[in-house]
């Protein structure tokens, strides 16, 4: 069971760290942004928040007033179903944007839940809007933001409507490793800070599944998995699997 957060601002003296100076602008709102537009972008986002594991930092039905960008650590997205589970919609890492659904209703639909010790920028979103008109690259590269949480809801629905179990799992596995290098880390080792079971949720698998072709993978060499930690032996194989068509998940 997760809790609400009571998550306050981290000292700003101490702990805050520029837009302009953070390792992740490259896959954050700042991309292509001149200096002094980044300065701009510095005084917007003054505010940090920690969530503990298992903290949300947003609940369902929550008013919409800020989006989050993922500094440290891993969120998982979930919406409660018809029979009363949790259901995984999307796993957030470094440099990526939670807080979208909240858009088009003034109002969250779905949970943001810490997987780990994590920490994330507050953009408050009316704010945002106003820079972004006075600021056309911000503008551009928050449309491409948004544009990219569409294509993966689409290799969402790819995965659940078309694919094998195998499929879905080597699709899902290829994703991590292409986000993972695009934030400068390995791209065949790392460590899930999802469980079988929230990547079943996410994927429509049962918990048996995941964790048989998990098995499987290992036994033909594809991967080697030790508890959490996670090694990608054979990436063509994976990428062979699901007919290159896993990027989106």
């Amino acid at each position: 069971m997760t809790t609400s957060v009571g998550i306050q601002p981290l000292s700003i003296e101490r702990l805050r760290t520029a837009c302009s100076t953070c390792g992740l602008r490259e896959l954050c709102l700042p991309v292509g942004l001149a200096e002094a537009e980044l300065e701009r972008l510095d005084d917007l986002i003054q505010v940090r928040r920690t969530a503990k594991k298992g903290q949300s930092i947003y609940r369902s039905g929550d008013a919409f007033a800020a989006l989050y960008a993922v500094r440290s650590g891993f969120f998982k997205t979930t919406i409660l179903s018809e029979d009363g589970r949790d259901q995984v919609t999307g796993f957030y890492m470094g440099g990526e944007i939670v807080g979208m659904d909240g858009i088009g209703t003034e109002l969250h639909t779905c949970d943001a839940v810490a997987l780990e010790d994590s920490e994330v920028c507050v953009i408050p979103f009316s704010r945002l809007e106003d820079l972004s008109r006075q600021v056309p690259a911000l503008q551009s590269h928050f449309h491409k933001v948004m544009s990219r949480e569409i294509v993966r809801d689409h290799g969402v629905m790819m995965l659940l409507g078309s694919m094998r179990a195998e499929e879905r799992l080597a699709a899902f596995l290829v994703n991590l490793s292409q986000r993972f290098v695009a934030r400068g880390y390995s791209p065949s080792e790392f460590y899930l800070r999802m469980t079988r079971e929230e990547i079943g949720s996410y994927l429509g698998l049962k918990l048996e599944t995941v964790s048989r072709v998990f098995s499987r993978f290992q036994d033909e060499g594809y991967i080697s998995v030790q508890q959490k930690h996670v090694r990608i032996i054979d990436i063509p194989k994976l990428r062979q699997l699901i007919g290159q068509r896993g990027g989106a998940c």
